[in-house]
């Protein structure tokens, strides 16, 4: 079946893609989404800012506005991630200017358009010419509503849940084994900490709101030229707390390959960050600092949960991914900041 690029019909392709063919299985998806592409004529690239996928980005050399990247899904991510939600999720953010067109699906993966620009950096995303850009166009997907087949419940509590219920308690190689002990708290206070976040979080009145949930710098693709912002992988999309998405991209301005938690956003900037997104809400009109302050404690508070998510996740990951990274060296450090901040607010707090 031929698709041409003005189509909008999303392809179910039934093959899968080999890790160690990646650049083969790309091409095969070309072969359907885009038949007119000379095979001589398309140029490969490797993108390494992920953590969970494999990337790869297509590029015909006679149509270089129209790039495509092909992901495939990490192993046993499917896990951790509902991907029928995410091709719908995807097709919805698509319809409402959010995210790139979805081309096509395969059975560990999927192909939707190239998205021009530069994934933010730790210095970028301070920016005073990019972070408002970013601060309104999250608003603008927290206002997106899924439609009445989706209830409006917070995802955070049932992903943790399963996380925590999916997470290893041995690993057979002895060295990791006493790695893990040594540098992961045990289940049990897991599911205490757990229970405290759950109780507590879950009553300070954070609106739900349709979520990213994984707003971490590689995955926010700034133009320049247009002055713009695209999100891209809503692999975790689903309505949750609006304090937490937030939260969750402030915690990212630490990096994931050389993790520095003194990067984590000051009052200052937060208040400055969040006054723009509150006035994106309120369609441009000033807001009360009252509601800057407001919003800025929530997310202090929701903090502490997406360190707790991102230690949990870490851990299935550090069991099953074939993705060269310390994945249980990344859950430590989350969950140990998880308890600094934890102590702070504590100490705020008296």
């Amino acid at each position: 079946m031929e698709v041409s690029p003005a189509d909008s019909a999303t392809l179910t392709l039934g093959f899968a893609i080999e890790e160690d063919k990646l650049f083969e299985g790309a091409g095969k998806v070309l072969d359907a989404i885009r038949p007119g592409w000379p095979k001589d004529r398309v140029n490969y690239k490797l993108f390494t800012d992920g953590i969970t996928n494999k990337l790869v980005g297509c590029f015909c050399q006679d149509h270089p506005e129209d790039g495509v990247l092909v992901r495939v899904y990490g192993e046993k991510t499917d896990l951790l991630i509902d991907r029928t939600a995410e091709t719908r999720n995807i097709k919805m953010l698509h319809r409402a200017g959010h995210a790139p067109r979805l081309w096509a699906t395969f059975a560990n993966g999927l192909a939707y358009g190239y998205v021009a620009g530069e994934v933010l950096t730790a210095e970028t995303c301070r920016d005073p010419g990019v972070f408002p850009l970013v601060a309104r166009s999250l608003a603008r997907v927290h206002r997106l509503d899924c439609g009445p087949a989706e209830p409006r419940r917070p995802c955070l509590w049932g992903q943790v849940r399963r996380f925590l219920d999916l997470a290893p308690v041995r690993f057979p190689d002895p060295r990791r084994q006493a790695r893990f002990e040594e540098t992961i708290p045990s289940s049990a206070v897991l599911e205490r900490e757990f229970a405290l976040l759950q109780s507590k979080l879950s009553s300070i009145g954070s609106p739900v709101v349709f979520c990213h949930n994984d707003l971490l710098l590689g995955n926010i693709i700034h133009n320049p030229k247009e002055q713009k912002v695209t999100f891209i992988d809503y692999e975790y999309a689903s309505y949750n707390y609006q304090a937490y998405d937030i939260a969750n991209h402030f915690a990212e301005f630490a990096g994931v390959s050389e993790v520095d938690y003194s990067r984590y956003p000051s009052r200052e900037f937060q208040a400055r960050w969040l006054r723009v997104y509150l006035e994106e809400l309120e369609g441009g009109r000033p807001v009360p600092e009252a509601a800057v302050d407001r919003l800025c404690s929530q997310v202090d508070q929701f903090c502490l949960a997406a360190h707790f998510f991102w230690g949990a996740w870490s851990l299935i990951q550090a069991e099953h991914s074939t993705i060269d990274f310390d994945f249980l060296g990344y859950a430590a450090i989350r969950f140990k900041e998880y308890f600094a901040r934890k102590d702070k607010l504590n100490d705020s707090e008296t």
